[in-house]
């Protein structure tokens, strides 16, 4: 099921700015795995690159430290009734 915000879409309501911060986790998260797989496979192939570790690496602990920021930052439920 694809991801949908079924409101208006008002930047000040902070539901709406932490579905915001999903998505484009989401959407790093899809590049993260798209183009690291393929560097990988590229290098497996036919091209060694030396610091392919180190880029995978710096670039997931970019990607965790998005996600702490998405849970860090996600708006205080309502007391309920």
């Amino acid at each position: 099921m694809p991801i949908r915000w079924y409101g208006p879409a008002d930047p000040a309501d902070p539901t709406y700015r932490h579905f915001e911060r999903i998505v484009n986790l989401t959407l790093h998260a899809a590049l993260f795995t798209a183009i690291n797989s393929g560097a990988w496979v590229v290098q497996e192939l036919r091209h060694p690159w030396d610091h392919l570790n180190w880029f995978s690496f710096s670039w997931l602990v970019a990607l965790l430290v998005h996600a702490g920021m998405v849970v860090a930052l996600r708006p205080a439920r309502p007391p309920e009734p």
